[in-house]
C-alpha cells in the first residue's frame, strides 16, 4: 500500500518520538446557545499512518467546519474499517447544558474532553497509558514515568487547557494541522449534529435540527416566541440579551424566569 504523504499526516508523525501512540482531541458546539457541548478523541498508532484506511481517506480529513455534512458523514461512517485495523480507537465525550452553566463553558469543554480521554483509556484495556500530570511521582523513577506516562503524545485543538489532568500539547488551527485532530474534529461534529437532530424531535419549536443549537435568526424568532428549553444555555442568554438592542430587564427579551 503506497503511503499517503499530507502536510497534517507529517504533523502528527513528527510528534511521535519515539512514542506509540498519539491522541487527537477536539470539540464541537462550544459556540452554541443550545446542546452539549461534545468533545472528540481519535487515539493512533505509529502503524495507523502506513495503514489501508490512512493511504485512503487522509486527503478527506480537515477542520470540520470546512467540510461538507456529506464529507464528514463520509469519513465517520469508515471508522468500522478504521477498527478493523486495530491501530485505532476512537470516542466521545459529553458535557450537558445545566453542567455548562455551573461551571462555564471552557471547563465543561474540559470536562467533556476529559470524559473523552478516560474512556479511551477504557477502551484500550489499559494497552495505553496516557500522560497524566503528577501521576505516581514518588512511586517510580524518572525513567519508570517516561515509559508509563509518555507512551502517548496528546494533541489538542486551539489554546493549552489550564488545570488539565493530562499532559498535552496545543495548537490554534489544530484541526487544520493534525490528521488526529481534525478527524477528532469530525467525530465530535457529527455526533452532535446527530444527537441534536435527535432532540429536535423532543423539542420541535426550535429547529435545532437546521442550526444545531446555534445562535441563528430562527433560532432567536422562536426563543422570543417560545422561552428557552431545558436545552438551552442560561448563561450564554443572558449575556446575549444584555448586549446592545437586546438590553431588557433582568430575565432578557427569552423570558428566562
Amino acid at each position: 500500500m503506497k503511503k499517503e504523504r499530507t502536510a497534517h499526516r507529517d504533523f502528527d508523525l513528527s510528534h511521535f518520538e519515539g512514542n506509540d501512540w498519539i491522541a487527537g482531541v477536539d470539540e464541537a458546539g462550544r459556540g452554541c446557545l443550545a446542546g452539549p457541548v461534545v468533545a472528540g478523541v481519535v487515539l493512533v498508532s505509529n502503524a495507523f499512518y502506513d495503514g489501508e484506511w490512512c493511504a485512503k481517506m487522509a486527503r478527506e480529513i480537515d477542520d470540520s467546519k470546512k467540510l461538507t455534512p456529506e464529507k464528514r458523514e463520509k469519513v465517520f461512517n469508515t471508522l468500522p474499517d478504521l477498527a478493523a485495523e486495530h491501530n485505532a480507537y476512537f470516542s466521545t465525550g459529553i458535557a450537558d447544558a445545566r453542567e455548562i452553566d455551573a461551571i462555564n463553558i471552557l471547563n465543561a469543554t474540559k470536562l467533556a474532553m476529559r470524559r473523552a480521554l478516560e474512556k479511551i483509556g477504557e477502551m484500550s484495556n489499559d494497552l495505553v497509558m496516557l500522560p497524566l500530570k503528577g501521576q505516581n511521582d514518588d512511586l517510580f523513577s524518572k525513567t519508570d514515568r517516561a515509559a508509563l506516562f509518555h507512551q502517548t503524545t496528546i494533541l489538542v485543538d486551539g489554546l493549552p487547557l489550564k488545570s488539565f489532568p493530562y499532559e498535552h500539547s496545543a495548537y490554534v488551527g489544530g484541526d487544520g494541522k493534525s490528521l488526529a485532530i481534525g478527524l477528532a474534529s469530525i467525530i465530535a461534529k457529527v455526533t452532535r449534529d446527530k444527537l441534536m437532530r435527535e432532540l429536535d424531535e423532543k423539542f420541535p419549536d426550535y429547529g435545532f435540527a437546521l442550526h444545531k443549537g446555534y445562535g441563528t435568526e430562527r433560532h432567536r424568532a422562536a426563543l422570543e416566541k417560545y422561552g428557552p428549553c431545558e436545552l438551552h444555555r442560561r448563561t450564554f442568554l443572558v449575556k446575549l440579551s444584555g448586549n446592545g438592542e437586546n438590553a431588557h430587564d433582568d430575565q432578557s427579551v427569552f423570558n428566562l424566569a
